[in-house]
């Protein structure tokens, strides 16, 4: 699908993304917010790891995914999909309000409908609703809400014809209009203030420059288990006056009590704290992964406490190599 927008010079290929579709997910959605209406074509992909697989195999320049839900958490298949494989590193992140709505083939009254697809996420965000208005439901699992939504229109995961697996689908309002579906209700999310975050993930690449008001994503693989452990990582980060807006950890699959940490640290890896706490991490981590610095969403500039200012790194390290020269 070719998104078009401002025009570009012709001698210059189009720009393609991967996200995690098919056409009506919140994540399309995501993906042509954050184009702001440049010309690009947009490749839907059934599922996180296809998108950003698209990326590191060189077929698309850059792939959108869902990272975290205000109400349901993170998206633990996008957190291993970069924790793990070829690195990526992401270079935005995007939020969408997520505004969900019941529908189903056209005819379909609301009496009708026996038995409910969704994403897990949007499944979970409804369960208040489902239990009032439809409380002998059945729900069914999908890939993602478009994909339930695709499937009331007799479409399959592959695109090709497919049995719908339920009578109905919750999924975004622009779905019904993608998929020529009735909307049998709207609002039907628990949380009307809910949001997904969604990041763009690339090859690797140099950040674009500090803002000032940016974030720092890696994933911290602690070494053998031993009592403060974890208090040696969250040290390096303290100590620099480094705040974390998310900790999560999770399995690396190498056996129960074997995890692996994902944070979003405040700053840029070219600020002279955070670079200071990536090197201490990697001493005190069986790995490190870095997956980008971004500017934040929200713009909100990062607090420094006194003693971590990089003028202040910069006069610490100038007064060491006098020490070093003997001119105390």
């Amino acid at each position: 699908m070719a998104h078009s927008g401002d025009r570009v010079d012709p001698r210059e290929p189009v720009a393609r993304y991967a996200y995690l579709g098919p056409a009506g997910t919140f994540t399309e959605q995501a993906l042509l917010g954050w184009l702001a209406g440049a010309e690009a074509e947009l490749v839907a992909h059934t599922s996180v790891e296809e998108a950003l697989d698209a990326v590191r195999r060189g077929v698309a320049d850059g792939a959108m995914v869902p990272f975290e839900n205000s109400i349901e958490g993170s998206v633990s298949a996008t957190l291993d999909a970069l924790a793990f494989g070829a690195p990526l590193v992401v270079v935005a992140e995007v939020q969408v309000s997520v505004a969900l709505a019941l529908m189903a083939a056209p005819g379909t009254a609301l009496s009708d409908v026996r038995t409910v697809a969704s994403h897990p996420h949007a499944l979970a965000q409804c369960r208040g609703w489902l239990a009032g208005s439809l409380p002998d439901v059945t729900v069914v699992s999908a890939s993602s809400t478009a994909a339930a939504a695709a499937s009331m229109a007799g479409q399959g995961p592959d695109g090709g014809p497919g049995r719908p697996p339920a009578d109905a689908a919750i999924a975004a309002p622009l779905a019904a209009a993608v998929y020529s579906l009735d909307v049998l209700a709207t609002g039907v999310g628990d949380h009307p203030d809910a949001e997904t975050r969604f990041v763009l993930a690339t090859a690797p690449r140099p950040p674009a420059p500090a803002t000032g008001a940016d974030k720092t994503t890696l994933a911290l693989f602690m070494g053998p288990d031993h009592p403060g452990a974890l208090l040696e990582i969250l040290t390096e980060l303290a100590v620099r006056g480094i705040n974390l807006t998310r900790i999560e950890s999770r399995p690396t699959g190498g056996g129960l009590g074997d995890y692996y940490f994902c944070v979003d640290a405040e700053g840029h890896v070219d600020d002279a704290r955070v670079g200071e706490a990536l090197i201490g991490l990697r001493r005190v981590c069986r790995d490190v992964r870095y997956l980008g610095s971004y500017p934040r969403l929200d713009r909100t500039p990062t607090t420094l406490r006194p003693g971590v200012t990089d003028e202040e790194f910069s006069a610490a390290q100038a007064w060491l190599a006098r020490v070093r020269e003997g001119r105390v």
